[in-house]
């Protein structure tokens, strides 16, 4: 028996669809949620090692599904 993950079971899409340069330092959110956003700690091929910046847990991801957040939208998740 194979485990679908809540992504299989709702033809959930987590990859984004155009190109954007991911660099160690970026503040990114992971797939379609606005939250929770990551700091950039290292890639290494096409994965990213994250860190989340509210609780400090550290994740890896694939680079494809890191959107990278502009300053706008880091103000405003601020407030």
């Amino acid at each position: 028996m194979t485990l679908s993950s809540y992504s299989d079971v709702f033809s959930i899409e987590h990859e984004r669809g155009y190109e954007e340069e991911i660099r160690v330092g970026d503040t990114v959110r992971c797939g379609p949620n606005h939250h929770p956003h990551y700091e950039v700690i290292a890639l290494h091929g096409e994965k990213a090692w994250l860190r989340n910046i509210q609780n400090g847990a550290d994740a890896l991801a694939p680079i494809t599904r890191c959107r990278r957040l502009d300053e706008a939208t880091l103000r405003a998740a601020a407030e």
